[in-house]
């Protein structure tokens, strides 16, 4: 995908790759356990996908300061995991939910607190301008997407009860010239989204298998469902 081919070739062959992995309702009938949603909102910029990310304000009582994608518990009133993540979108970074195209949703993961987060992967226009709630959210900014795939910045190590390794990246933001740390959940997410949309391998070793990865994600939610 490069040189000849527009931009629209680009947002389509990425969309029709992870629409291959849409979840449906594969999940929908799991026990009741505590849910949250996380948009992954996509863009190009100059041929070239980009993904926005919030800095989670430093006074929040979960994960307070870290990189996150946009998201949070589900309510009562959301009809849907895609719901609570355009809500915590809107809340969050101030993105209607109509400017928000809708691609899948992948499988969803527990994170360290046994909430099972559902990752929704959209598209957003290039021009949308985040106004960042500042009880929840202190900067939003974005990132290449293919940066996920890159060993320059990345490192991994093994964490005591978690499956495979955690992840971590230095991001130097250009627009600010601050290091984002980018880790844990939000960094498997992240490489996720960029192995399944780019079609390419990370070059480092990833817990899951590129052409079948649900067996990996299902695993850690029955290693998890059996302890409740």
């Amino acid at each position: 995908m490069h040189g000849m081919h527009g931009r629209m070739d680009l947002k389509e062959s990425v969309k029709i790759a992870l629409k291959r992995y849409d979840t449906g309702d594969l999940f929908s009938n799991l026990p009741t356990m505590p849910k949250a949603s996380v948009l992954i909102p996509l863009f190009v910029r100059g041929q070239e996908l980009h993904v926005l990310m919030t800095l989670r304000s430093p006074q929040l009582k979960s994960n307070a300061g870290e990189v996150c994608f946009p998201g949070g518990k589900s309510d009562p009133e959301d009809q849907d995991e895609v719901d609570t993540a355009l809500r915590e979108a809107k809340e969050e970074v101030g993105l209607p939910p109509e400017q928000v195209e809708v691609v899948c949703k992948l499988f969803p993961i527990i994170n360290k607190r046994g909430l099972l987060v559902t990752p929704v992967v959209a598209f957003i226009e290039e021009s949308f301008e985040p106004q960042p709630n500042p009880d929840e959210v202190s900067e939003v900014f974005t990132v290449p997407l293919d940066f996920f795939r890159q060993e320059a910045a990345h490192s991994a190590y093994p964490v005591p009860g978690i499956q495979g390794p955690v992840h971590s990246f230095l991001y130097p933001d250009p627009s600010t010239g601050r290091q984002q740390h980018i880790w844990g959940l939000t960094a498997l997410l992240a490489i996720l989204v960029a192995t399944l949309g780019l079609e390419k391998k990370p070059e480092f070793t990833v817990g899951f298998d590129l052409e079948n990865p649900l067996p990996f994600f299902q695993r850690s939610i029955d290693h998890r469902l059996s302890k409740l």
